[in-house]
């Protein structure tokens, strides 16, 4: 555990707690697991039910978390399993964090990147908003 101080940041805020980093990491995993086999269900859990939810993808921009069901059910799964190159999670305190990640699509070898807000939230920790974008140009 780093001391917010010790981190740059002028609060109380302890960054990096260990089983707070524990917890993040497990649900990210879920989520990770989930997106490459298509569990939409998995997803959806893993995204706070509400309208302030905001997901910003490769080619759309989806606000609350009816939007970005929608997305989910109506995407193809072709093509869409990835592995992570490198993945960093801080927390601050117990129930706010970030999991950022460069990917590469398995199938076509293109990277991008993906960070996300998650918020412990009273079923869990959920992700609040999310970004999704690619290293290079469309093909």
């Amino acid at each position: 555990m780093l001391p917010a101080a010790k981190a740059g940041i002028a609060s109380h805020v302890d960054i990096n707690i260990s089983d707070v980093v524990a917890e993040v990491t497990a649900a990210f995993d879920r989520y990770e697991r989930a997106l490459n086999d298509n569990e939409v269900k998995t997803l959806d859990d893993s995204f706070w039910a509400s309208p302030h939810t905001v997901r910003y993808g490769q080619a759309e921009n989806l606000y609350g978390s009816d939007e970005i069901l929608e997305f989910r059910k109506g995407r193809s799964s072709v093509g869409i399993k990835r592995r992570l190159l490198r993945t960093v999670i801080t927390t601050f305190g117990r129930d706010f964090a970030t999991a950022s990640c460069e990917f590469q699509r398995i199938e076509s070898g293109r990277r991008g990147r993906q960070m996300q807000t998650w918020t412990r939230m009273p079923e869990g920790w959920r992700v609040v908003a999310a970004h999704v974008s690619w290293f290079d140009a469309p093909a």
